[in-house]
C-alpha cells in the first residue's frame, strides 16, 4: 500500500509560483495579482529575462520562498495534529487488541502502544528505537502490539512480516527477538533478502520445517491484510505509525511526542 499524499508536490507548486513572483521581483516593484497574472500571460519569457539579468539575486529570491513554503506547511501540519489529536482524546481510536498476539512488555501495562511497520522502512528503524527508548522511561507501564504496514515498494517488507508471525505461532519470546535483530540488521535484510530472514529466524532459535510449513499458513496473511486495512482506517497510510491509547501519532517522531501522550494517559490513571 502505497501513500499518494507527497509532501514535496507542494514545495514544487510553491517553487514555481516562487519562480514567477522572484523573476517580477528583479523588473519591477510589487505588481499586483492581476497585473502580474496578465504580464506572464502576454508574455512568459520575461521570466527567463529577469533571471539572466541577475541569476544570483533570482536564485536568493527562490530559496527565501521555498524556505517560508516549508516553514508554513510544518506549521500547517503541526496545527492539524493538534485538531486530530484533540478529537481522538475525546474520542479514542479502538484498534483490535487480540491478547494471543505476540506483546512486548506486560500485558495489563496501563498504556497500549499499537505500532504499524514495515520491517524494510529506514523510517520505522528510528521508530524501533524511540519505542526502545520508551519501554526503558516506563518499563511495565507500557506495553507494545506490533503490527504490520509492509509498503508495496519495500519487497522484503511483507515476508519478513510473514517470518515473524510464523515465528510468533512457535514462540512469542523468539518472535520478538527476530523483530529485534531484523530491524538492527535492516541494512542486510535488503541485501541478503530471504537468506537473511532465514538466517536470523535460525538463530533465534525457531523450528525451521515448522517455519516453513507456517509460512504458507493463510490465518498468517489474514492477519496482515487486516493490520493494513486498520492503519487505513485510522488515517496511517506511511510508516510507522503509532496509536497510544487510542491516540494516533504518524511518522518517526521524537521521544518527546510520545512522552505527551503517555504521561498525559498515567495521570488520568
Amino acid at each position: 500500500m502505497k501513500s499518494s499524499y507527497k509532501p514535496e508536490d507542494n514545495l514544487k507548486h510553491l517553487m514555481k509560483l516562487a519562480l514567477v513572483f522572484g523573476a517580477f521581483a528583479l523588473v519591477q516593484c510589487a505588481p499586483s495579482a492581476k497585473q502580474l497574472k496578465e504580464a506572464v500571460e502576454k508574455d512568459p519569457s520575461i521570466m527567463f529575462v529577469a533571471i539572466e539579468k541577475d541569476p544570483e539575486k533570482f536564485i536568493e529570491v527562490v530559496n527565501k520562498a521555498a524556505q517560508e513554503a516549508q516553514k508554513k506547511q510544518q506549521e500547517k501540519m503541526a496545527n492539524e495534529e493538534k485538531n486530530q489529536r484533540d478529537t481522538e482524546y475525546a474520542n479514542p481510536l479502538k484498534p483490535e487488541i487480540d491478547e494471543a498476539r505476540v506483546i512486548f512488555g506486560k500485558k495489563d501495562a496501563p498504556v497500549t502502544i499499537v505500532e504499524y511497520s514495515d520491517f524494510e522502512c529506514p523510517y520505522c528503524t528510528r521508530g524501533y528505537q524511540t519505542v526502545k527508548q520508551v519501554k526503558a522511561e516506563y518499563g511495565d507501564k507500557v506495553r507494545v502490539l506490533f503490527k504490520h504496514l509492509p509498503l508495496d515498494f519495500h519487497p522484503m517488507a511483507e515476508p519478513a512480516a510473514r517470518y515473524f508471525e510464523a515465528i510468533a505461532m512457535q514462540d512469542h519470546a523468539k518472535a520478538e527477538k527476530f523483530h529485534d535483530r531484523v530491524f538492527e540488521n535492516q541494512g542486510e535484510l535488503k541485501s541478503g533478502k530471504e537468506g537473511f530472514l532465514k538466517k536470523v529466524a535460525k538463530d533465534v532459535g525457531a523450528n525451521m520445517a515448522k517455519l516453513e510449513k507456517d509460512l504458507k499458513d493463510e490465518k498468517i496473511s489474514k492477519r496482515i491484510q487486516g493490520d493494513m486495512e486498520e492503519a487505513q482506517k485510522f488515517g496511517i497510510r506511511g510508516t510507522p505509525g503509532f496509536v497510544i491509547n487510542g491516540i494516533s501519532l504518524r511518522g518517526a517522531l521524537p521521544f518527546n511526542e510520545f512522552k505527551e501522550v503517555i504521561d498525559k494517559h498515567l495521570a488520568k490513571k
